[in-house]
């Protein structure tokens, strides 16, 4: 909408909500004196943001290629297309993780130190593809981080695909692999924009694939060998990220990352997940670990509804507080109260405003793609994903994550400065960017049961009156002052 006030602000609003919006655009307000007033100020910037997405996943892409090509095209259309969600930051796995079919290396060959028999011909039927048509369907392109879940089991202790930790010796020849992986991507077209060293370093309980390091010896390995590994072999400009877990370890794990220049030479940053708490975004962590490296980038890497069979075609559910996560049953007792029942757009509104406005640059969510079961894959780990497929009737189900998500990665673009915003009440959550053509992106989270009036001050110049459902996001995009 946009108004003839001088004082009003030339803004398009676009709402999502358990009424069911989907990015509806809406024109029409509250017209009552708004309780509430929320200040931005564009003059006051913080970070600047990588950009949002999701995985490809063998899972997914295994999915997408079920489809007939039209539904498939769509799906692709909807994440990365122009009038889709933009996807603009994403990953993937090195080897097989537990969202693959079966479990699997590129490098099979026991003692293969020279990674002679090197392959990707894993990913060459259902991961690579699905990149490359994201790659046609991108405008402005996207980065791609990729992050092992284990290295071949011939290289770790207990020669297992979980759990056990890398052997020293080969320590050389793991981080030769990262440099083939480039190699062999980069012949495919695919361009990698940097790693992880490492998918959740502490385990999983040993359920799937894994390899444990502590952070000292993540460090070495990176400062040691990986980070040289990748500089001498032409590759020195890929990002490295440290971690890769959940948010409540951070503090220990940049201690000893960033402790002196040599230890954090070659990392770029620090990566997280989210799965210590389904309602807690331990914002203390986040701005810990930002202080210890204002340089270093901070990025979510993963997020999912875990433990969950997905509903098919009920957006409701998505609404309701009736999702549990492993923590509901396998977490220990003094931590249970982290994991209560919770309503799952409500978790991914609620982290990705509480990430940005603690300093993380980037937010990535799990399998881009699932089906009805909420696999497949090997282990028979559920989950749920913003789209849903079944490929035996080839439909395709958008779920409300799917427009959760959309909110920010269509209208925060890379390049965006996230802004000051200040906010009266409570109840409320948001977070605002300013994008490099100058337009503004305010995002809202009303997670209450009433709708909200308030009123939307730029400092320095306008304001407009807004109304917002009761459980809704809204994002709000101001156009450049000319």
């Amino acid at each position: 909408m946009a108004c003839d006030s001088e004082k009003s602000l030339k803004l398009t609003v676009y709402q999502t909500s358990a009424e069911g919006d989907q990015l509806q655009q809406k024109s029409e307000f509250s017209t009552s004196d708004s309780s509430s007033r929320i200040i931005i100020d564009p003059e006051i910037k913080y970070q600047t943001l990588l950009g949002f997405g999701g995985s490809f996943t063998e899972s997914s892409a295994h999915l997408l290629k079920g489809l007939s090509k039209e539904k498939c095209q769509e799906v692709i259309d909807a994440y990365f297309g122009d009038q889709g969600a933009r996807y603009s930051l994403t990953r993937t796995h090195m080897n097989s993780c537990d969202f693959s079919l079966s479990q699997y290396s590129y490098a099979p060959v026991e003692g293969d130190t020279s990674l002679d028999h090197f392959s990707i011909k894993e990913d060459m039927d259902d991961i690579i593809p699905m990149i490359k048509k994201a790659q046609a369907t991108s405008t402005e392109g996207f980065k791609i981080l990729s992050s092992p879940w284990t290295a071949p089991p011939w290289m770790k202790d207990n020669n297992n695909y979980v759990g056990g930790k890398l052997l020293p010796e080969h320590y050389p020849t793991w981080a030769l692999f990262f440099s083939k992986y480039l190699d062999a991507y980069k012949k495919e077209g695919i361009d990698i924009w940097g790693f992880t060293v490492e998918n959740e370093p502490h385990g999983n309980g040993n359920n799937w694939e894994s390899m444990l390091y502590s952070p000292q010896e993540m460090t070495d390995f990176v400062s040691q060998h990986l980070g040289p590994r990748l500089e001498q072999d032409g590759y020195g400009d890929k990002i490295i990220l440290g971690y890769d877990q959940n948010r409540a370890g951070l503090q220990e794990w940049v201690d000893v990352m960033f402790k002196d220049e040599a230890s954090s030479k070659y990392f770029d940053g620090t990566a997280i997940h989210w799965y210590e708490s389904t309602y807690e975004v331990f914002p203390e962590a986040l701005q810990y670990a930002h202080q210890k490296a204002p340089s270093k980038y901070l990025i979510q890497t993963e997020a999912c509804i875990d433990s969950e069979v997905p509903k098919w075609k009920d957006d409701l559910w998505y609404w309701s507080e009736e999702a549990t996560d492993w923590g509901w049953d396998w977490a220990r007792e003094e931590e249970k109260y982290l994991h209560p029942k919770y309503t799952p757009v409500h978790r991914y509104a609620r982290d990705i405003i509480g990430c940005l406005n603690n300093w993380v640059e980037g937010w990535i969510d799990w399998n881009m793609v699932l089906d009805k079961q909420g696999g497949p894959n090997w282990f028979k780990n559920w989950c749920a994903a913003p789209v849903l497929v079944d490929v035996e009737s080839d439909e395709v189900y958008y779920t409300p994550l799917y427009y959760t998500m959309a909110h920010f990665s269509k209208f925060i673009r890379p390049g965006a400065q996230r802004i000051d915003l200040q906010m009266e009440d409570s109840s409320l959550m948001a977070t605002a960017a300013q994008n490099p053509d100058g337009s503004i992106a305010v995002v809202i989270f009303n997670e209450s049961k009433e709708a909200k009036t308030f009123t939307l001050e730029m400092k320095g110049g306008g304001e407009q009156t807004i109304s917002i459902a009761h459980q809704a996001i809204q994002t709000i995009h101001i156009q450049p002052v000319k």
